[in-house]
């Protein structure tokens, strides 16, 4: 593939576009392109052949001497391999978006037993949607059932929902809101730690964690004060949590914050630990949104139909301008299979009252995976395998629709009450400015915005959530047959920004995701942001003695530390390390960018090197290891996509270069413990350099900690810390 399709496809798009615009407002939607135009990974095909051979696993302990027998293909079905479609995706989304790409489809990037349905609106092939089933959930023409009733005056006072969702704002909070000028406090909470609470609009009182937490008080929706508890119980079970709660200590804080309908930024969920505890906390809170403003609206429909004709009444007012409320992006079809399942078992009362789930089979289908497509004894570590098992493919969207005691998947999105998708999924329906097929009005009146697994994103590609992020609620270009005098007024005044909740979840703090969180929300409820800073950094779990120096570099502005890194390593870091006695160098580079840049000077000087990246072949990547294992290439480049997707152990390392602090904390020791796998520690002249500005405190805190992260920035002289295993 060319230098051009692996440079657009992977980073942040550098030019805007007018987008199309309605009678409101226009937007400026981020296109990629690229003038120039080199092939380099081509390289590798002439070599695609020997990819064929019977190959064994690279970091297998045996042949470990000669290294030949090292140099090997995955097995075909290696868990890895299966994410190249999640590389293919980001290149290939220029051909997908093109004008003349009509007959381009998804077939490489779909999983066994995914069809049409994840293909993209641009396709050949149509999207399956759910026709047969429109009036049986539409909103429009169903009407309460006595069972579920309606709340008293009462109820709506304490209802955080209707609290939430009647507040009429008033022009002067909407033009203060707009200027982000924003209060804030700082609040340590038992579970969650520091949090900071900031609101644009005058201080709301203190938020404190219950104590004991009642399901009856939480104003959940009545089929989920009953299943609730029963669907949590298996995972309170396997933590051995107090049988007579019905949260978890993380579940209870979070979900005293969601319930409040403010936005939420939670940078601690991992796949290995408390994801699926934050999945079930989220889950309940989008699906009791989503049944009380169904049963609003389905209560209205019989009073309106109970009243005298000729009667104009402004309080039937319950709905927005198109019917999808929740939105959750997750960046796999695994994630997404978890969540219907998780929104199935609350529906459901007993095993009696069984709901009644539309395209039941074609979803199972089309997001579960084969148990046996997994090879055994594949060595990953631990937090790999959970994030990436099941279905991995991140091309994908489905409308759920959901109306009393039914379920109907593959809902078209106007019909629809829940859209989850990935970011990918989002970004080929949305389109860019010029395309014919486009659309985005469904996202028009989104109220609670579910991102979870940001980091992902970050080794995805970014653009498509700050793409997201421009389309949603805003005015729609069509009416789409909505009734008017059903419609909020806080819809009708553009206002939904205001009142939408966000709901970030990450396992790290980055710049990128923060962004989103304090220049892309708005609510008017306010925001909270748990600040946890790590004590000790993940330096603690390097296993090698091994001396770390850290190179600081000084950039005037954080514009221009790209180029200052740049100039920083060719002018004083590579002179050390060009004499052939500092071979074996291994320069581990986060950003692609940086990596095709630093690519092209080495070829320029001639340097004797190879390079890796994530969208190298099987057999350039078994040769690069393999010469730089043998000691035939002096350095190795390395992306940091490339170990996130793979995991490789890289043999031969005795001299590591990090280009920039990684993106996760954990990448660090584990790229320093590769040199006890090279050498089993019989080299004693290991060395470990890392580039870092005043920029990186966030990264450099989770990698040696916050004290030292303070004593280094204090300070302007370079800094070596000799870890031996026990620090």
């Amino acid at each position: 593939q060319s230098e051009n399709s692996d440079k657009s496809s992977s980073e942040s798009d550098t030019e805007t576009e007018p987008e199309q615009a309605s009678v409101y407002h226009k937007l400026l939607a981020t296109l990629k392109t690229s003038p120039e135009s080199e092939s380099e990974e081509d390289e590798d095909e002439s070599e695609s052949e020997e990819a064929g051979e019977s190959e064994t696993e690279m970091d297998s302990e045996e042949s470990q001497e000669t290294g030949e027998a090292e140099c090997g293909e995955e097995d075909e079905n290696d868990i890895a391999d299966k994410e190249e479609g999640s590389f293919i995706t980001h290149f290939s989304f220029q051909q997908i978006t093109a004008k003349d790409t009509g007959e381009q489809t998804l077939g490489e990037e779909q999983a066994d037993g995914a069809d049409a349905s994840c293909d993209p609106s641009h396709g050949i092939i149509e999207e399956f949607t759910d026709a047969k089933h429109e009036s049986e959930f539409s909103l429009e023409t169903n009407f309460m059932e006595e069972e579920s009733g309606d709340c008293n005056a009462d109820e709506r006072k304490s209802n955080p929902f209707k609290q939430h969702m009647d507040k009429e704002m008033e022009e002067k909070e909407v033009e203060k809101m707009s200027m982000l000028s924003k209060s804030s406090s700082q609040m340590k909470w038992p579970r969650l730690g520091q949090l900071t609470f900031s609101s644009t609009l005058e201080k709301h009182k203190t938020l404190k964690p219950d104590k004991e937490v009642d399901v009856k008080q939480l104003h959940l929706h009545k089929p989920l004060e009953v299943t609730w508890p029963k669907v949590n119980k298996q995972l309170l079970s396997s933590l051995n949590k107090p049988s007579d709660s019905c949260f978890t200590p993380l579940q209870k804080e979070l979900f005293c914050i969601m319930n409040t309908y403010r936005d939420l930024f939670y940078p601690e969920r991992t796949a290995l630990t408390n994801g699926e505890e934050i999945r079930l906390a989220y889950c309940l809170h989008a699906l009791n949104h989503v049944l009380k403003a169904n049963a609003q609206v389905l209560s209205n429909n019989a009073k309106r139909r109970d009243q005298k004709p000729g009667i104009d009444n402004d309080d039937y007012r319950d709905q927005g301008l198109t019917r999808p409320k929740v939105l959750m992006v997750v960046p796999f079809r695994e994630c997404a299979l978890r969540i219907v399942h998780i929104f199935i078992s609350l529906l459901e009362v007993n095993n009696e009252r069984k709901i009644d789930v539309s395209n039941k089979k074609r979803f199972k289908g089309e997001f579960g995976s084969d148990p046996e497509e997994k090879p055994p004894n594949l060595k990953r570590p631990e937090d790999y395998e959970a994030v990436f098992a099941g279905n991995i493919d991140d091309h994908f969207r489905i409308g759920v629709a959901i109306l009393q005691k039914s379920m109907r998947l593959y809902a078209p999105f106007y019909s629809s009450d829940i859209i989850i998708a990935s970011p990918l999924g989002m970004r080929t329906i949305i389109g860019a400015e010029g395309e014919k097929k486009r659309d985005f009005d469904f996202l028009s009146s989104i109220e609670i915005l579910i991102i979870d697994q940001a980091d992902i994103y970050l080794m995805q590609n970014w653009e498509h959530v700050l793409h997201l992020m421009k389309h949603i609620n805003l005015l729609p270009l069509d009416s789409h047959g909505v009734d008017f005098s059903r419609v909020r007024m806080l819809n009708l005044n553009n206002w939904s920004k205001y009142y939408r909740q966000t709901l970030l979840f990450s396992a790290l703090q980055d710049p990128q995701i923060n962004s989103i969180f304090n220049k892309h929300c708005f609510n008017y409820m306010g925001q909270v942001a748990v600040r946890n800073i790590a004590q000790i950094g993940s330096i603690s779990h390097v296993v090698v003695q091994l001396p770390h120096v850290f190179r600081r570099l000084e950039a005037e502005n954080l514009t221009s530390v790209i180029d200052t890194r740049f100039q920083f390593f060719i002018d004083k870091v590579l002179p050390e390390y060009r004499d052939a006695i500092m071979s074996h160098t291994l320069i581990y580079v986060p950003s692609y960018f940086d990596y095709v840049r630093l690519r092209n000077y080495f070829k320029k000087e001639e340097l004797n090197f190879v390079h890796i990246c994530e969208y190298a072949k099987k057999a350039g990547i078994c040769r690069a290891r393999r010469f730089f294992l043998k000691g035939e290439r002096q350095f190795l480049l390395l992306t940091e996509r490339f170990h996130f997707y793979k995991r490789y152990t890289i043999k031969g390392i005795r001299n590591l270069i990090f280009y920039e602090l990684p993106t996760y904390p954990h990448f660090y020791s584990e790229i320093c413990n590769m040199m006890k796998a090279a050498d089993n520690g019989m080299d004693a002249t290991w060395t470990c350099t890392v580039l870092y500005s005043k920029y990186d405190a966030q990264k450099l805190a989770a990698v040696v900690g916050i004290d030292r992260t303070a004593q280094m920035l204090q300070s302007k002289k370079n800094v070596h810390l000799f870890v031996t295993g026990e620090n």
